[in-house]
């Protein structure tokens, strides 16, 4: 019975190639004339892809840096500066919660060197109330 079930997997196998040859055989391919069009096309459409994502790429990268430049100025070149350059040290450092304590104490600073000219004159009256009273 082996022997029986051995001969029917050739005889599948040997039809397979067969209809695998005849099916090649119907295949239309492309002559060298057509695949080196086609080839020129794919290569030239996938230059311009790249030029355009390049493009964009660059734009976006100046937008950014244009954007995080006027963040800088308008909050205060120093401070940001400083947090900048703690954050881009320390990452993937395990002293995140010291960068965060370190990042909240610069805000703070920050907060209280840059005082509204409400708040200015607010801490005068103060101090002159104070000095009134003594």
């Amino acid at each position: 019975m082996a022997k029986d079930e051995n001969k029917k997997v050739k005889k599948e196998n040997k039809n397979e190639f067969k209809n695998l040859k005849a099916e090649l055989k119907k295949v239309v391919w492309p002559t060298p004339k057509q695949l080196a069009n086609n080839t020129i096309a794919v290569i030239t459409i996938v230059l311009i892809t790249a030029v355009i994502v390049f493009a964009l790429d660059s734009a976006f990268e100046k937008a950014n840096e244009y954007g995080i430049e006027k963040l800088k100025s308008s909050i205060g070149t120093k401070n940001v500066e400083n947090i900048v350059e703690d954050a881009s040290s320390n990452e993937g450092n395990e002293n995140s919660e010291d960068d965060s304590e370190n990042k909240e104490e610069a805000n703070n600073a920050e907060e209280q060197t840059q005082e509204t000219p409400a708040e200015n004159a607010n801490s005068e009256e103060q101090n002159t109330d104070n000095q009134v009273v003594e």
